[in-house]
């Protein structure tokens, strides 16, 4: 059984105790969050379209962590007029652990 949730502009297909790295949800969030945004659910043989999404359907998480990705380094300049920038970026995520997928 898998569902197929669409969060932060993203969309993400997941199964029970698959662990995902989401764009970061809230600072203090609860113990477990609840997607209800499901865009496809499959069960066996049976898959479920929603349009846009599949009414009733809905996947629970537990919150594992908040953190910050790798850094990655945006270098700028302009050839031949001296003009340079370095900048660093680190993408804040949520980790999550899909506990139950209901439909």
């Amino acid at each position: 059984m898998y569902a197929i949730i669409k969060t932060g502009g993203k969309q993400y297909r997941v199964s029970e105790g698959d662990i995902i790295y989401v764009e970061k949800l809230a600072d203090e969030l609860p113990e477990t969050y609840t997607f209800t945004e499901i865009l496809a659910v499959s069960k066996g043989d049976e898959l479920v379209v929603g349009a846009p999404v599949v009414e009733g359907a809905s996947v629970e998480a537990s919150v594992v962590k908040n953190g910050k990705g790798k850094k990655i380094m945006v270098f700028k300049y302009k050839p031949k007029k001296n003009e340079r920038r370095r900048k660093g970026h680190r993408q804040p995520y949520t980790k999550l652990q899909v506990t139950k997928i209901n439909f």
